[in-house]
């Protein structure tokens, strides 16, 4: 069986405008809290809101970082990117629970793993220039 080499397009080679790492990382703020604090929890109205910004933040910036890191030569910096991008897909895959706190919970793994990624794209992005 064959298998493709083709990867999938980049937002540069796609013509959109690159992430927008300061909103993501706004977002993040806006979840964790100036002091990551365990009891101190968002405005309970705010918290699907803000998981599904999460998410949709983790659903662009993985294939970037995934793009990104790929026809790099294995270094640690790009094993280590591939394996946040690993697990971003894996929180994603995870379905909070019906509480508010395990809902807040499930929010600030998303929150932490998007501010990783964030770090990983613009290290990647400072090695590519």
């Amino acid at each position: 069986m064959a298998t493709s080499t083709t990867h999938p397009p980049t937002t540069a080679e796609q013509g959109q405008a690159p992430p927008d790492i300061e909103t993501m990382r706004e977002t993040t703020r806006r979840v964790l809290g100036p002091d990551d604090a365990p009891d101190l929890l968002p405005p309970a109205a705010e918290v699907d809101t803000l998981a599904a910004a999460l998410r949709g933040h983790l659903e662009l910036l993985i294939p970037e970082v995934a793009e990104t890191a790929g026809p790099r030569p294995y270094s640690v910096q790009t094993y280590c990117a591939l394996a946040c991008v690993g697990e971003a897909r894996r929180k994603l895959s995870v379905a909070p629970g019906p509480t508010l706190e395990a809902r807040v919970v499930h929010a600030r793994k998303l929150a932490r793993v998007l501010d990783s990624l964030c770090d990983h794209h613009e290290r990647l992005g400072e090695t590519a220039s």
